[in-house]
């Protein structure tokens, strides 16, 4: 059975990279796919694991060579996604997980339909706020980009499939493993099983 290509979006400071981790880490048949950016590499992170990181010249190459999934400005960067390695894992069967912006998710409706879209969120925007705020990655300046940035995310989540409520983590997570789990159930992908060859 051809793989399943799930997408996760929201904003900064929902807790998107604490709550894929634990997915990743319930879940067997689910591979992340890696992202390539401009953005420079934090600390911490490791090139071709957390992100490819690109030059600008080299993202744009990738993008006249229609190399990408998806792509997306944000706060001066670019993102997207390798479409080669993400095309072959789903021929072989397995889940994919693309963490991307909000265009970049509707970029993947269009190509694959069949994607099931979440958005990611916290109980509320002020405590999406209070989390960037608190993170204390961003520069001050760039601070009032990143919040303006979030409320216009949240005002597109009506473009998914499923919201999905970051209260706490392990609920999340489930809830994201629940959402999957019964896309896998749908009628069209079981159906074959019980057709004779």
């Amino acid at each position: 059975m051809r793989g399943k290509l799930i997408v996760i979006s929201g904003p900064s400071g929902v807790g998107k990279s604490t709550v894929l981790k634990r997915v990743m880490e319930q879940y067997d048949n689910l591979q992340f796919s890696v992202s390539a950016t401009t953005r420079p590499i934090r600390p911490g992170e490791v090139d071709g694991v957390n992100y490819i990181f690109l030059n600008h010249d080299q993202f744009r190459q990738l993008i006249e060579e229609d190399q990408l999934l998806e792509y997306a400005e944000y706060v001066g960067n670019f993102y997207g996604t390798p479409v080669a390695p993400l095309e072959k894992a789903l021929e072989e069967g397995k889940d994919i997980l693309l963490d991307i912006e909000v265009q970049g998710a509707l970029q993947v409706r269009k190509k694959f339909p069949d994607a099931i879209l979440m958005f990611l969120m916290a109980p509320s925007l002020q405590i999406v706020e209070q989390r960037l705020r608190n993170r204390g990655d961003t520069a001050p300046e760039l601070m009032k980009q990143r919040i303006e940035r979030a409320r216009w995310e949240c005002s597109q989540a009506d473009h998914y499939d499923y919201i999905i409520i970051n209260e706490t983590v392990e609920t999340a997570a489930n809830e994201v493993i629940s959402v999957i789990t019964a896309e896998k159930c749908k009628t069209k992908d079981r159906l074959p099983m019980f057709k004779e060859d």
